[in-house]
């Protein structure tokens, strides 16, 4: 008597299959995805005897990953991608981004800005991300038309801006914002207070009282440059981190960007307190931060998740090259080519930002019951062959190009390296539009850029 088959939405047979809970890597395997939820992970020939699968996706010279997580960017800020170059980073941020934001920012742009950003990041198989910026509806109503998950951050800073006029404020709209989203399992939400030397005492405590109200993590940047450490101890006589500990944010729950200057002291602290950190090697180059201490954070036991931040600082929202960069400056900078190994950049690329994100139970590995949010990348090219370990290839060959297919809770949203979405020609009449709005010309009176 022939066994009954059941059925399923969708089968997924690999070459390779790096699950991420494990450093295993599962050969000629195959996933099975029913409900946007993973089924099973079998050997392919036991998948074709028990399943009758409604799609199915043969993947001969791929390696099926989870979907990539983003644990820090401002999606938006893609408009502004290379809009003020090869600048340090106060003055990149006080004499040219923040003014252009002053002039143009508006839902329309945030939304436009997003898209895009999503676009791009769904075709580097980048399935979440968590954002900080203003307008938070028109980012996760962007994030929504693509099918991406994301976590929208509630940002708090105390100057105005066209979005909103004080801490208070911002919050406040984000709160609405979030109750507007609450059905949507792709929309999460984060208290996201912009960094210490933008944020008071008294708004820190209130997110720190809306975050054990709400179960909702805080996404905060620090410790991003040495001015920023020698302003908070003429100011506070502490640094930020010592700061914001005394004041009760650091936990479980708390996501440190950047992270760059830290004393053994400080990397102790937040191990002990379960702290997160969101590593962004690229902008940390480019606006000569510095080098954040990875291998020894790994080595305390941190949890550590890869960030692009915005692309207006990278300038390009691609975890594959932050994958590779990060192994490659924690090597450099240690002296010892044994840390970061390849199977340790993929889990800070995948699970540990899920776990940041508190999202760990739900995405990040390719484990039975979590949602099938899975990214495919194709090995088969002649640039990478040959192939000995598709995990090495994954951080130090391929390259966000090499992505076939991107799934988010079992729906395809990229599909032979082409959007599932047909939205394109208007995003790129959109994008034009801003180039437009946002083109900076010579000021006549200086050798600094305006917005005209």
């Amino acid at each position: 008597m022939t066994p009954t088959l059941e059925n399923i939405d969708l089968l997924i047979e690999a070459r390779w299959i790096a699950t991420v809970d494990t450093d295993l890597v599962l050969k000629n395997h195959a996933v099975a995805v029913n409900n946007g939820r993973i089924l099973a992970v079998l050997p392919t020939s036991e998948a074709r005897s028990r399943f009758l699968a409604a799609e199915r996706v043969t993947l001969d010279e791929h390696i099926l990953i989870p979907g990539l997580v983003n644990l820090h960017t401002h999606a938006a800020m893609t408009l502004l991608r290379g809009i003020a170059d090869d600048l340090p980073l106060r003055e990149w941020l006080q004499e040219h981004i923040w003014p252009a934001e002053a002039e143009h920012i508006s839902s329309k742009f945030v939304y436009d800005g997003t898209l895009l950003a999503c676009a791009e990041m769904l075709r580097g198989g980048i399935t979440c991300f968590n954002d900080m910026y203003f307008y938070p509806e028109a980012a996760a109503a962007a994030a929504a038309e693509y099918g991406m998950r994301a976590m929208i951050g509630i940002t708090a800073i105390e100057f105005p801006t066209p979005y909103a006029s004080d801490a208070d404020d911002y919050i406040n709209k984000g709160l609405a914002i979030r109750e507007m989203w609450l059905d949507n399992l792709l929309i999460g939400f984060c208290l996201a207070p912009h960094a210490p030397y933008t944020v008071s005492d008294i708004t820190f405590e209130r997110v720190l009282t809306l975050s054990e109200q709400l179960d909702l993590p805080i996404h905060c940047h620090i410790h991003e440059t040495r001015h920023e450490l020698e302003e908070s101890q003429q100011t506070y006589q502490e640094s930020p981190i010592e700061r914001l500990n005394g004041l009760g944010l650091l936990g479980p729950g708390f996501i440190g960007v950047h992270a760059v200057h830290l004393t053994e002291s400080e990397l102790e602290l937040i191990a002990a307190t379960g702290s997160s950190i969101a590593h962004c090697p690229t902008s940390n180059l480019k606006l000569a931060s510095g080098f954040a201490p990875v291998a020894r954070m790994r080595q305390l036991g941190i949890n550590v998740g890869l960030g692009t931040d915005g692309a207006a600082s990278n300038n390009r929202l691609d975890l594959f090259s932050e994958m590779r960069l990060a192994a490659l400056i924690a090597k450099g900078v240690t002296g010892d080519a044994a840390v970061l190994p390849a199977h340790e950049v993929l889990r800070m690329a995948t699970l540990n930002g899920a776990i940041a994100l508190g999202l760990g139970n739900e995405i990040g590995s390719i484990t039975p019951g979590k949602a099938a949010d899975l990214c495919a990348v194709h090995l088969g090219s002649l640039e990478t062959k040959p192939c000995f370990d598709p995990v090495s290839h994954l951080v130090h060959v391929a390259g966000r190009e090499s992505v076939s297919q991107v799934w988010v809770a079992g729906k395809c949203c990229v599909d032979n390296k082409s959007l599932a979405n047909s939205a394109q020609n208007d995003l790129d009449a959109a994008i034009a539009l801003w180039q437009n709005k946002l083109e900076f010309r010579p000021n006549t009176s200086s050798d600094v850029l305006r917005a005209d």
